[in-house]
């Protein structure tokens, strides 16, 4: 079998190891594939994974040895599912791999709003506790989260995981879902939308982006929010609408703002976060602990695996 890994660099910068996937196959793993070589570089190609490279209604029309492809991910927009499915190619997805570290990473950022630890460390290495009068100080202000309020919207996996610990660093759990989990119910209060934001000091973002949550954090919900309100984002950009967040950071209505997902990506240089007061931003990176990409990696390979054996899993088409 001929096997074609359009863009492995980000899954696999060379901490792991493409070995489980060679055991299944003749292998080539391109760091990264513009879209107008796509269809050259899976010539001949029965299976091909993609993380973010996209696989177009073309590309898959072109190559009539494909039988199987995998996304590196669990979003699988990057793939023209119809297309596929006319041919009867399974698109196979990662459904779960970075519960655990996406909520650690989501806690990172609400820790680092509450104590701005790179900020003091940045100022103590310029020598300005050195320089100091008193013992201590502190450049911002400071925040204690137990008895503070979370409100989690999108109440899943990774929503729970995030409430978890939430809960151990003494905080109240508000969830807002479309469908209630009995381990939801033992984590959290569910509430309506509008009572989470009137009621939460913390918002957390862990939904998918649908047509119904695209823009949820707008100017309407930012204004049902308490004032100086914490929000952090490690789901999609799109959730999120940027200017309206800038203006309520401006005005202190949001007391700050932790990002990992923007608009577009990787963000433009235009992106008004980027100027924006006490906006925390990181690239995308809250999936990508060595941990948490091995594990993406061995479910892609046993979805590979799995298939050859004649046993189709994890088929985005089939579970729509």
């Amino acid at each position: 079998m001929k096997i074609v890994v359009l863009d492995g660099y980000t899954l696999n910068p060379g901490d792991l190891s493409w070995k489980a996937l060679e055991a299944l196959g003749e292998v080539t793993v391109y760091d990264r594939t513009p879209k107008e070589l796509v269809a050259d570089r899976i010539a001949g190609a029965e299976a091909v994974f993609t993380n973010k490279t996209p696989m177009t209604q073309e590309s898959i029309q072109a190559c009539d040895t494909l039988r199987f492809i995998g996304v590196l991910a669990t979003g699988y927009n990057v793939v023209d599912v119809e297309a596929a499915k006319e041919r009867d190619i399974p698109v196979c997805n990662i459904p779960t791999y970075g519960t655990t570290a996406v909520a650690q990473f989501t806690i990172a950022l609400l820790l680092e709003l509450c104590h701005h630890i790179g900020a003091h460390s940045d100022s103590v290495h310029r020598g300005e506790w050195t320089s100091n009068a008193d013992w201590c100080y502190w450049n911002f202000p400071l925040m204690e989260l137990a008895g503070k309020t979370m409100g989690i919207i999108g109440f899943g996996r990774i929503g729970q995981a995030t409430a978890v610990i939430a809960k151990a660093l003494g905080m109240e759990i508000l969830a807002f879902d479309a469908y209630q989990s009995e381990s939801g119910k033992a984590l959290a209060n569910y509430v309506t939308l509008d009572e989470l934001l009137a009621r939460s000091d913390v918002i957390s973002l862990h939904c998918p982006l649908f047509a119904d949550t695209q823009g949820i954090i707008c100017k309407a919900n930012i204004e049902k929010m308490k004032d100086g309100v914490l929000i952090l984002n490690a789901s999609r950009g799109p959730l999120v609408i940027e200017q309206d967040l800038v203006e309520a950071l401006e005005s202190g209505k949001v007391g700050g703002a932790a990002l990992d997902v923007v608009s577009t990506e990787p963000i433009q240089t235009d992106n008004v976060l980027l100027k924006a007061k006490n906006c925390l931003l990181t690239p995308h990176i809250a999936w990508a602990p060595k941990e948490s990409r091995q594990r993406l990696m061995n479910i892609a390979v046993e979805n590979l695996r799995s298939f050859t054996g004649g046993v189709i899993v994890n088929n985005v088409w089939k579970k729509a």
